[in-house]
């Protein structure tokens, strides 16, 4: 946490001086950042200072979007090739996309179903939600409600196995994409909203008038 702050005060100041001898503290400053989140992670040093090395302009968080569809009440799960573990289908958010068309993206290249973005359910802070950050970046995770609209199950390069399953019965997730209580809490969301639609249709055709007698 204290790597990540000073790598984006580096960064950021990086950006905007013209001062030299500045420029010469900002560089230590990500040096010692990356020293720090070397020492915490194991991580190579040299490869941490690289890749903080890449990001230039004002440090903003890296943009995840996920995407949750239902079926009978059973949320769609993706098994991923690297860890052989489940989570929502998504990934990283592409540049020239809104984040809406990037989960739609995501979604057909992960699982072989097409969908629409239907609404956006939550933005979560990675970090905050209590996983444990592997990646030098913050990030912010998208979470999308989606609705199949065609397409059939397909496994892709990054994907094994693409399945329906019921809130009470998650397999296995990927620690780094998704938490249980995550995807609990968008099935059990989406339970509520469908209950709801049921409930209101039923008042609603209750409330119709009853044809008089002749």
């Amino acid at each position: 946490m204290i790597a990540r702050e000073l790598q984006a005060i580096a960064q950021t100041g990086l950006a905007y001086t013209d001062n030299g001898f500045d420029r010469e503290r900002y560089e230590r400053v990500r040096e010692l950042a990356a020293s720090l989140m070397a020492e915490g992670s194991g991580a190579d040093r040299e490869k941490i200072l690289e890749l903080f090395r890449q990001d230039l302009g004002y440090a903003t968080p890296k943009i995840d979007v996920r995407g949750a569809a239902f079926v009978d009440g059973r949320i769609l799960l993706v098994r991923e090739v690297s860890d052989g573990l489940w989570t929502l289908p998504g990934g990283w958010a592409d540049v020239n996309q809104s984040a809406a068309e990037c989960v739609v993206r995501e979604f057909e290249e992960e699982s072989g179903f097409t969908v629409s973005a239907l609404k956006l359910a939550a933005i979560w802070d990675y970090r905050k939600q209590g996983h444990v950050s592997r990646h030098p970046a913050s990030i912010y995770k998208m979470f999308f409600i989606c609705r199949i609209t065609g397409g059939t199950a397909r496994p892709s390069n990054e994907t094994s196995e693409v399945s329906f399953f019921a809130r009470g019965a998650l397999p296995p997730l990927s620690p780094g994409r998704g938490r249980r209580e995550e995807v609990r809490e968008r099935s059990q969301r989406e339970q509520r909203r469908r209950q709801a639609r049921t409930d209101l249709r039923e008042i609603r055709t209750s409330a119709r008038p009853r044809p008089k007698d002749c």
